[in-house]
């Protein structure tokens, strides 16, 4: 649903940062903080080589020489993955809006500088509204995601709330949060490069929908089942997009 142009640039930026994630959360029988070490050492050779024989980081290096994608961005997420190997619980706003930056809106930072092509103005204008949107992803993930970060990772990501006893005030609470950061994605969403909109507002239409379930689910529900949008419903939902898209009517 991207431009061709602008397609192999956002895989190679995802092969990176599913790399760094995979690192963090499913290599369980090996040290994973002397890997994610390597790895971060891996990144910062290839980027200055401008080559790698992982041919993740070769693709990720070409995006990020081409692009300017600056080093406090690809480090900021690697602080991020480096915290899931110790930090479990976020007790302050500074600490969850700290996080949520490095693991997703600086992700949103790296696709801005595809989408608009090394134009430096347009990636200024955006460049709030994009990472509003990679908050709001994240939080609707984290949300989804609460049993399995819980019993699983042992992770609690919002401060200032009991998740292993979710009331339905908090979680109106968080829900409000993430419509806000939502309604500010939109609008960058809007003004994006036309080879980037489809993509991008697909995602977007499907993550709200997604918070629109979990808006419906009892907060009991919403901490002991991991809740999804079927099939059927995204294929609509594709739809949609496509032809709104199209008529230009977002």
């Amino acid at each position: 649903m991207l431009g061709p142009s602008i397609r192999q640039d956002i895989h190679n930026i995802y092969g990176f940062v599913r790399f760094a994630d995979e690192i963090v959360d499913t290599f369980h029988d090996y040290d994973k903080r002397t890997l994610l070490d390597r790895f971060e050492e891996d990144v910062k050779r290839a980027i200055e080589d401008k080559i790698s024989l992982n041919p993740i980081l070769n693709s990720f290096q070409e995006t990020v020489n081409k692009y300017n994608i600056t080093p406090d961005m690809y480090g900021a997420f690697l602080n991020s993955m480096r915290l899931d190997l110790d930090k479990s619980v976020y007790l302050t706003d500074e600490e969850y809006r700290n996080y949520i930056y490095g693991s997703a809106d600086v992700v949103g930072l790296m696709s801005l500088k595809v989408f608009v092509k090394g134009d430096e103005d347009k990636y200024e204008d955006l460049k709030q509204d994009a990472m509003r949107l990679g908050s709001a992803f994240q939080k609707v993930n984290f949300l989804r995601d609460l049993k399995a970060d819980l019993d699983t990772l042992e992770r609690s990501y919002f401060p200032n709330t009991n998740l292993h006893d979710l009331s339905e005030e908090d979680k109106a609470r968080l829900i409000s949060e993430i419509k806000e950061d939502f309604d500010a994605g939109l609008r960058g969403i809007q003004r994006l490069p036309v080879e980037a909109k489809l993509g991008v507002y697909t995602a977007y239409v499907y993550y709200r929908r997604l918070l629109t379930r979990l808006e419906r689910t009892p907060s009991r529900e919403i901490r002991n089942t991991r809740i999804r949008v079927p099939n059927y419903e995204k294929i609509g939902l594709l739809a949609k997009g496509y032809v709104s898209c199209r008529l230009n009517l977002i």
